[in-house]
């Protein structure tokens, strides 16, 4: 085990001394054991800069070096000022609640070129930047104060030290929330939608909302859950999103909410579940809510999800139930090309695309109507299914049938989400 004395000695060879004299020499004014132990981070495992520093500053007083006191020409005094970067640190972090944290330094210009005039007459060999240290430093009184962790790959809160203006700001890590939601109402759309007329700035269109709409879902579940956290704003993430008349109903769409800048990281979820459907009775509802990590977000909007639709449907001529049957039974397990659907071609590319039907049954048969339960890959517009949207689609219900047919009502009752959970947990 390396002692003490041996982690000294290290320092006391001559090339060290050396090195240290000529900084003592050539720097611009006396120079603390913090700056001066620095530029020796390497040597000597298991000691602080400010050790290192005070052994080499004993090591050149035995060579009856002179050396100057006073304020560092280095670091301006920070390092005997550290204890006022921790209580403005400490005074910021205090109506956060947080795990993990990382400090961060915004380094000033007079600071980055008094370290560069150090690295030239030292050299950089042996040395760490002054940020590096000061992050450290602050950071281990911060666990001492608080009981907290230090963490660098996935920090809560990033405390940044502002050397130019002598403040501490916050970064502050967003909360995420997996979750499946279920629309009982039709007409509310999943994300708020700007009015076409004035791009959200509010006109006699939108009576002056600045929304097509009045409720999305994301305001519900933001208006039913921000304040919880106290942050600053919340973002929806869904898996794919149903057409605004349809609902959503069976075992709900998978979502992720972002919670940004929360001073709460810690809230109860089966009681936040509670809340949701107390303030939204008859029009939404939340479940299986559960706290993970920001890769989920990724995870749940790119992942491959079959969709079950139920489907209420107009024949706008008569059909027989045997020809309907058997334009179903002809749908049933083939792929579809779909061209874009004119309702959206003009904001998404006009591609063809090809996706399955992996199920499709008639549910009942009435003249003029049938209710169908479709089984099928994500990204298939059940509507055009139907239609065939002008030959866009094929095949489709009104091509097989030769005869009109239109989706009157359109419900979703599974999202069958290809994706692991577990693996997604913060």
């Amino acid at each position: 085990m390396t002692t003490d004395n041996t982690r000294e000695s290290d320092l006391e060879k001559a090339e060290f001394i050396d090195i240290a004299h000529k900084i003592v020499r050539e720097g611009l004014g006396p120079i603390c054991d913090n700056c001066l132990g620095r530029q020796f981070a390497t040597v000597s495992s298991g000691l602080s800069n400010k050790k290192r520093g005070e052994i080499l500053r004993y090591a050149l007083k035995k060579r009856d070096v002179e050396i100057e006191s006073g304020k560092c020409w280095l670091c301006n005094g920070l390092f005997v000022h550290l204890e006022d970067w921790v209580s403005k640190a400490l005074e910021a972090l205090e109506e956060y609640e947080y795990n993990s944290f990382l400090v961060g330094t915004k380094v000033s210009g007079l600071i980055l070129e008094n370290e560069e005039l150090m690295w030239e007459i030292a050299g950089a060999s042996f040395a760490e930047p002054l940020k590096a240290e000061l992050n450290r430093e602050v950071g281990k009184r911060i666990e001492q104060e608080t009981g907290k962790i230090a963490e660098f790959d996935r920090p809560e809160i990033v405390v940044l030290l502002n050397l130019w203006t002598d403040e501490v700001a916050l970064q502050v890590n967003s909360v995420f929330i997996y979750g499946r939601y279920l629309k009982f109402l039709r007409g509310i759309p999943q994300t708020k939608w700007f009015c076409r007329a004035c791009r959200g700035k509010g006109c006699e269109r939108c009576n002056f909302t600045g929304k097509m709409y009045a409720e999305s879902v994301e305001e519900l579940i933001k208006d039913s859950i921000l304040d919880e956290f106290q942050g600053v704003d919340m973002v929806l993430h869904g898996s794919g999103r149903e057409d605004i008349d349809a609902r959503m109903l069976g075992s709900g769409r998978p979502f992720v909410v972002e919670l940004k800048e929360p001073k709460r990281r810690h809230v109860d979820l089966q009681k936040l579940e509670e809340k949701v459907k107390e303030e939204n009775v008859g029009k939404l509802e939340v479940t299986g809510l559960q706290y993970v990590n920001r890769e989920m977000v990724a995870r749940v909007k790119n992942a491959k999800a079959a969709k079950t639709y139920r489907v209420k449907v107009a024949l706008k001529t008569d059909v027989k139930e045997a020809e309907l049957r058997d334009a179903v039974a002809a749908l049933d397990g083939v792929v579809i090309e779909q061209q874009t659907p004119t309702r959206v071609v003009h904001r998404r590319a006009d591609l063809v695309r090809k996706r399955r039907v992996h199920e499709l049954k008639l549910m009942n048969y009435a003249i003029g109507s049938c209710a169908i339960e479709i089984k099928c890959d994500g990204g298939l517009y059940i509507k055009e299914l139907i239609s065939g949207d002008g030959g866009r689609t094929k095949p489709s219900l009104s091509e097989l049938l030769g005869a009109e047919a239109e989706v009157k009502e359109l419900d979703v009752v599974d999202v069958d989400l290809d994706v692991s959970v577990e693996d997604g947990k913060s």
